[in-house]
């Protein structure tokens, strides 16, 4: 389901109207103060754990746009989910030219030890009206290369094919199509402004050994510290050990563990709820947690312990397309969002940071106020009450809508 934006605005007075109860209790203490970022371990906790901002700038709401210019869902209605190519160099690029943060893809390693920009564990093409489908990661990089558009236009590519998680199987077309690429292009033809979330993509379904993460991991490390410069990096993974060995093998850049949150259950214990997420992180010294967005907006108390674990939080998923629900995780203590429908929620965001801004010169006025004070109030900008009242009912009703 691809859900399009939602204002307050469209929705009739009369709904707003409806008093939640404890709203107060979803939200961070006006006295919150945000943490420098200057790097991964410039600052620890009373628990000793390294605080968690690392490269993100510690005085903004965050925005990343999920595989560039969001995911491919090639079974929409909605064309914004089939415009560019997925983690594309297109698609990361496409993106630049808008306020925002990150670009988060995925990377997997080929046989050869390549790391390449792909979702799907599985790659499809079609030949002699036969589907054929392959682990990306028992292909070389050369075997990789042939699937989709080329580089060489003279050259013909395998066609790529898709399978959603229903089972049915579509012709992966997009309006602007793009080249499958590596770690390497990405890093050497991304704008340099633009911070990369990599995801360290693993299969749910395979059981690893330690030798086989540190393959992979290692290959990715030296793509990353042969090109990377100064340019802002985090690694996230749903694979625990994973990021937990990351963590180990390298302590230049964070470090966050993603979780369904226990939206859908695992055999692994650690990846079914934010408390086990907030264990893993504390146990092996990550920075953060990327969340499915509809746990914490069921459990917006674990905001506040994750806080007070000292690491960041993240969300991702379909209802951070819908601008109101981004502003209030702004609220709630969320340190950014991964998401879809970039053009739209970078303006929101701006729009509502700017709009808290004036609404605070208006009300009060700066004359005497630091520059620190200034910068707090921008920082949290404020709902109406009946603005608060309307999305504490809204929200349940777009997490029951989207698990459709």
């Amino acid at each position: 389901m691809a859900l399009k934006a939602v204002h307050v605005s469209d929705v009739p007075v009369s709904l707003l109207d409806i008093v939640q109860e404890n709203i107060a209790l979803a939200l961070p203490p006006a006295s919150s103060t945000p943490r420098s970022s200057q790097g991964v371990g410039d600052e620890r906790g009373e628990n000793g754990n390294e605080v968690a901002y690392g490269v993100l700038p510690a005085e903004k709401f965050v925005v990343m746009g999920h595989r560039g210019n969001g995911m491919n869902m090639l079974q929409s209605p909605d064309r914004r989910m089939k415009s560019v190519k997925e983690n594309s160099l297109r698609s990361f690029n496409a993106v630049a030219k808008f306020p925002i943060d990150f670009v988060e893809f995925d990377v997997q390693v080929t046989r050869d030890d390549c790391p390449v920009i792909f979702h799907d564990n599985f790659i499809l093409t079609k030949h002699k009206g036969e589907i054929i489908e392959k682990r990306v990661t028992d292909l070389t990089l050369e075997e990789f290369l042939t699937y989709g558009p080329q580089s060489d236009h003279e050259n013909v590519g395998q066609p790529l094919f898709r399978k959603t998680k229903d089972g049915r199987i579509f012709e992966w077309k997009v309006e602007d199509d793009a080249p499958l690429c590596t770690l390497q292009e990405v890093f050497e033809n991304v704008d340099h402004s633009v911070g990369f979330n990599i995801e360290l993509k693993f299969d749910d379904h395979v059981v690893y050994q330690e030798a086989d993460l540190t393959r992979v991991l290692q290959a990715i490390i030296r793509v990353v510290r042969d090109h990377a410069r100064d340019r802002p990096i985090i690694f996230s993974s749903f694979q625990p050990d994973a990021a937990l060995l990351i963590r180990k093998l390298q302590s230049t850049y964070p470090v966050y563990f993603l979780t369904n949150g226990g939206n859908e259950i695992f055999s692994d214990v650690r990846r079914n709820s934010l408390d086990e997420a907030i264990k893993v992180c504390l146990s092996g010294g990550l920075q953060g947690i990327v969340s499915e967005v509809k746990s914490v907006l069921r459990n917006p108390g674990a905001v506040t312990r994750i806080k007070d674990s000292h690491l960041t939080l993240l969300t991702y998923g379909q209802l951070n397309n819908v601008a109101e629900v981004v502003y209030m995780q702004h609220l709630m203590g969320v340190k950014g969002v991964i998401v879809d429908f970039v053009r739209e929620i970078t303006a929101a965001v701006s729009d509502f940071i700017s709009s808290s801004a004036k609404e605070a010169r208006e009300g009060e006025g700066l004359l005497g106020k630091s520059k620190g004070d200034e910068e707090a109030k921008v920082a949290k900008p404020q709902f109406s009450q009946h603005e608060l009242s309307f999305l504490f009912k809204l929200i349940p009703e777009l997490i029951q809508a989207s698990g459709h």
